[in-house]
């Protein structure tokens, strides 16, 4: 056994090198336009792997009060970069027009698949008249954040433009109990464009998504990063009309 944790402990600290090197590449105190800041991340993303790119914000807001709650969804214009797995559950008519508009799993049937423990899927979509049987999924899908919401359009009849924006790079937010919202905005081969255009469509939602009950600064804090790399916090001016 100790020949084992030494290996593990002569390989940890190659990984904590790389990232304090990275880490020791963002100019402390500083905060940057969000083009600059997407472009760092790119450039200090250094594992094997197409790293995520993350946007973290963090909001003035009080999460246990309901009128100050912060959720929507946004269509980012260059996708995630991950595809997604579409479930759809609907009868009839709109069973063919989830398929004709790419939904991966459609039918009924899913129900009770659900039931039985099966959940490779990552948004599910359903049509109002069948709520009655997805709504005991609830406990299920719920905790797993895949429950299907009117807010989040997930719950329509229009399943054909459902299923084409979550395909396009619809993403849901939602603010958490310390008052930060997390989204991906893409992925670090994606480009310096592309990036900073996810991220400006995102926070341009978050601005409107401003609740009412809502008071002082609203947005204190948004920060971008790869999933092995340092945060690099972004200058607020350019959103400041929150």
């Amino acid at each position: 056994m100790g020949g084992f944790t030494n290996r593990l402990d002569d390989r940890m600290p190659k990984t904590g090198k790389r990232y304090s090197a990275a880490r020791s590449s963002v100019p402390a105190g500083t905060k940057l336009p969000p083009e600059e800041a997407v472009k760092l991340v790119k450039e200090l993303a250094s594992a094997k792997f197409d790293e995520s790119v993350d946007v973290a914000t963090r909001l003035g807001v009080d999460p246990r009060k309901a009128d100050q709650l912060v959720r929507g969804t946004v269509v980012l214009p260059h996708g995630t970069g991950k595809a997604v797995r579409v479930l759809v559950i609907a009868q009839g008519e709109k069973q063919a027009e989830a398929t004709a508009a790419g939904a991966d799993y459609v039918g009924v049937e899913f129900v009770e698949k659900i039931q039985a423990g099966w959940l490779d899927f990552d948004v599910c979509v359903v049509t109002p008249d069948l709520m009655g049987k997805v709504g005991p999924l609830g406990r299920l899908l719920g905790p797993r954040g895949l429950m299907p919401t009117p807010k989040a359009g997930t719950v329509t009849f229009d399943i054909g433009r459902a299923v084409q924006e979550i395909k396009a790079g619809k993403i849901e937010f939602r603010v958490d109990k310390t008052g930060n919202v997390h989204a991906p905005i893409g992925k670090v081969s994606f480009t310096e464009e592309q990036l900073s255009e996810n991220l400006n469509a995102f926070m341009d939602q978050i601005v409107r998504a401003k609740p009412s009950g809502a008071k002082g600064t609203y947005l204190r804090s948004v920060t971008v990063s790869s999933t092995m790399g340092p945060g690099v916090a972004i200058d607020l001016n350019q959103y400041r009309r929150a």
